[in-house]
């Protein structure tokens, strides 16, 4: 089966499932289907390759941090289980994604169960774990398993405990995965360790996490949450330690995301003076019940968020992908016409100077002696011009591949929305004239293609708004979907 037949019935899976999910997300992966085939015109997706795979199309919450900061405990409260392991030290070193039991049961999958289910958000995450670790792919159970729960809690929504950052062996792979989670969330809640409350210890984390945020359009997901702060309610310095991490992360440039505090009662000591524990308790009581908020709305961010990436995607094709690769030909037009002008002017300096080495010339008459028995053979003569012209192309097409191989390596450092360097090869062929400014695929119809694409995603939002809200005020109609 090819590749591009592959995507398709995995694409129909998807619809299938999102039938007796989400019905109205069933017509958005048609819209995924056309965006697919403008990159793939473009060269931007192969054709085994979708951007409806790139996202995950079931509510995503993230659970980030360095060890002991107290994930597993804040996860178990969350769904009322005992789930995860709890300690002081590393008890957990790999990605864990927690889905609901339908059956009432508790169980623990391989990695492969994920890897190998084209429905969850790692799918053949094995090869791009062995693109950054040679080796590391075929050990795809060492970095993740799956784990059902019969809480209501994650009915219909997919939640994922990491492993610490500050202590992992096979960090580069853990860090591809953390990246690949952090993309596909909808929320991210990102725990530190408030008996540490020195910010630079954990430095490498927070250049991760924070500096990640950063460059992100979407970084407001971020939770960034102080855990057990109860241990500083003896010295009664909540706001101090608060504080000092916020001048950490300010200091990495963050100014997204928000920032909260929590600890576990059943942990927690209490101290002798109840108004510094009241004080304690009702800050924690209100920064929880702002995160439950914000995992309750994660249902309806992310079929906005599904919309949208459309939306982006096809924005980004057109008024930054297009521009790019038109940049890039144009740079790489002027340097083969300057190649060419530098290697057909030393050839010529050349020829020139053997011819006058040789004689050849009579004062300003090339006149070779070999030339005379040309003067009567149409077709030696033919023969010769055809080799000379063919010779000419060969030395333009050779510098033309050449230039545009330097540009595309250029091209395939950056980060972008798809594969640049091989689109930018595709309008490099040797059947396109180096004077065509525009990319190969992109034309009037193709633009009138990206345009449909975004009157869809208009209708769709105008859609999901008639289910939460109505403008007009008539009550009916909203409060009946509602």
């Amino acid at each position: 089966m090819t590749p591009a037949k592959r995507m398709e019935q995995r694409l129909k899976r998807l619809q299938e499932h999102l039938k007796r999910e989400n019905p109205v997300l069933v017509d958005a992966v048609n819209q995924y289907r056309e965006l697919d085939a403008v990159a793939q015109k473009l060269g931007l997706l192969t054709n085994g390759e979708s951007y409806a795979t790139q996202i995950s199309w079931w509510p995503l919450i993230s659970v980030l941090g360095t060890f002991s900061a107290g994930k597993s405990s804040f996860i178990n409260t969350f769904l009322g289980i005992d789930l995860q392991r709890t300690g002081n030290q590393a008890v957990d070193d790999r990605f864990t994604v927690i889905t609901f039991s339908p059956d009432a049961q508790v169980r623990t999958l391989p990695g492969l169960a994920l890897d190998g289910d084209p429905r969850f958000p790692f799918y053949q995450i094995s090869e791009d774990i062995e693109h950054v670790s040679a080796g590391e792919g075929a050990k795809i159970d060492n970095y993740l398993q799956m784990k059902v729960a019969p809480s209501e809690k994650i009915r219909g929504r997919i939640l994922i405990d990491s492993p610490g950052f500050d202590a992992d062996e096979q960090r580069k792979a853990t860090l591809r995965i953390t990246d690949h989670i952090i993309e596909l969330s909808d929320l991210v809640l990102v725990f530190f360790d408030a008996r540490h409350p020195e910010p630079g210890a954990m430095q490498d984390t927070l250049e991760h996490l924070v500096k990640g945020a950063m460059r992100r359009n979407d970084s407001s997901k971020f939770l960034f949450i102080l855990n057990q702060i109860d241990t500083s309610a003896r010295e009664d310095n909540l706001e101090d330690i608060v504080s000092a991490w916020q001048k950490a992360l300010v200091q990495q440039g963050l100014s997204a995301g928000s920032f909260h505090i929590l600890f576990n009662d059943r942990l927690a000591t209490p101290v002798a003076d109840e108004n510094v524990w009241a004080r304690y308790v009702a800050k924690r009581d209100v920064d929880y019940r702002r995160i439950m908020a914000r995992v309750d709305g994660v249902n309806i961010e992310r079929v906005y968020r599904i919309i949208g990436s459309m939306e982006s995607l096809a924005n980004q094709i057109e008024q930054q992908a297009i521009p790019r690769l038109r940049e890039a030909l144009q740079r790489w037009k002027k340097q083969v016409l300057a190649a060419d002008a530098l290697v057909f002017g030393l050839l010529a300096i050349a020829f020139l100077a053997m011819s006058v080495e040789f004689g050849y010339w009579e004062g300003l008459l090339f006149n070779p002696p070999w030339l005379a028995s040309l003067a009567g053979n149409v077709w030696a003569t033919g023969a010769i011009i055809i080799v000379i012209a063919l010779l000419a192309f060969g030395v333009h097409f050779l510098i033309r591949n050449r230039l545009a191989k330097r540009v595309a390596e250029r091209l395939s450092k950056e980060e972008t929305f798809g594969n640049l360097s091989t689109a930018f090869m595709k309008s490099t062929k040797v059947w396109r004239s180096i004077f065509q400014g525009s990319p190969a695929g992109w034309n009037r119809r193709t633009r009138a293609r990206v345009d449909a694409i975004r009157h869809a995603t208009d209708r769709f939002v105008q859609h999901l708004n008639d289910r939460f809200t109505s403008p007009s005020g008539d009550k009916g109609k909203s409060g009946k979907q509602a």
